[in-house]
């Protein structure tokens, strides 16, 4: 046990986000700003409901592959969102993260996280 941390230690920033599932969230997003990277488009929306969750949903199209390239993609949107978004999502906002065909699945990890903290930056008005 010496030299381990606590996972407490690590807790990250922000709760958790929550997942988006109606298909009127993904609309309401999709009419949103957005803002495309290598990898993938993020669509993101103030809610202004006045609560501070953040929410986000994960969707790549059949051009992306057939299905075990698609779930591969979402899994590896999912693992970055949840790094990243703690951090840098903006609360209140609903985030919808779309796979690129040949770039979500194939891309280095860390690409993707700088793809993503890049487009959110972006989305928020700075850079």
């Amino acid at each position: 046990m010496a030299g381990e941390v606590c996972p407490a230690v690590l807790s990250c920033a922000g709760p958790k986000p929550e997942m988006l599932r109606k298909r009127a969230d993904f609309l309401a997003a999709a009419r949103a700003r957005r803002q495309g990277t290598a990898t993938m488009m993020v669509q993101g929306r103030d809610r202004r409901d006045g609560d501070p969750r953040v929410r986000v949903g994960f969707t790549c199209s059949k051009k992306v592959g057939n299905a075990v390239a698609r779930n591969r993609a979402k899994r590896r949107l999912r693992a970055v969102a949840r790094e990243i978004l703690r951090d840098k999502a903006q609360p209140g906002w609903d985030y919808v993260l779309i796979g690129r065909a040949g770039e979500t699945g194939l891309r280095p990890f860390d690409d993707l996280r700088r793809d993503l903290a890049h487009a959110l930056a972006r989305l928020r008005g700075r850079g």
